[in-house]
């Protein structure tokens, strides 16, 4: 079995002999022969061919931008142009009202921003968690007792906050 290999040493080109036409002529086959374009050939051409067209779109993408850029600036020179005529008559706001309402605004959000500290329970919820972790190191799920009470502690808050939120 092992003794002779298994592959042909030197194994003839398969050529497919059909007994019907194909229906493709004699002549379009000695053309195809006789071509000298392969396939690297073939995909380096289309492939600049691919490059151009790109090269092409590009191009009129940059001269679409550009007149759209053009434009736009044009208005712009226009309504600041407009703008420093209405500026000379009153009624808009100065630029003290406009400081005085940024630094209202801010005030109001610095407001919402502030953390409240955590209610005990919570937090000895949470010391108790991190502390069983790092005792059991390599089996953290011995702490699941730690874990279901930290989660009770946090249901217990965020009803809490729904509850005062809803009412």
């Amino acid at each position: 079995m092992g003794s002779s290999s298994s592959k042909l040493s030197n194994p003839a080109p398969h050529v497919w002999k059909g007994t019907s036409q194909t229906g493709v002529s004699q002549n379009l086959v000695e053309t195809l022969e006789a071509s000298n374009e392969t396939d690297v050939s073939r995909l380096q051409s289309v492939e600049l061919e691919i490059q151009a067209r790109v090269a092409a779109e590009l191009k009129r993408l940059r001269a679409q931008e550009a007149e759209a850029l053009r434009e736009a600036l044009q208005k712009v020179s226009a309504q600041q142009e407009e703008g420093g005529e209405q500026r000379q008559q009153p009624g808009g706001p100065g630029r003290q009202e406009v400081s005085k309402a940024i630094d209202g605004l801010r005030a109001k959000l610095e407001e919402r921003v502030k953390e409240r500290p955590l209610p005990d329970s919570v937090e000895r919820a949470r010391s108790e968690v991190v502390r069983c972790l790092r005792e059991n190191d390599r089996r953290p799920l011995d702490c699941w007792r730690e874990v279901e009470a930290f989660k009770e502690e946090v249901r217990r808050l965020e009803k809490g906050w729904v509850d005062k939120v809803v009412s």
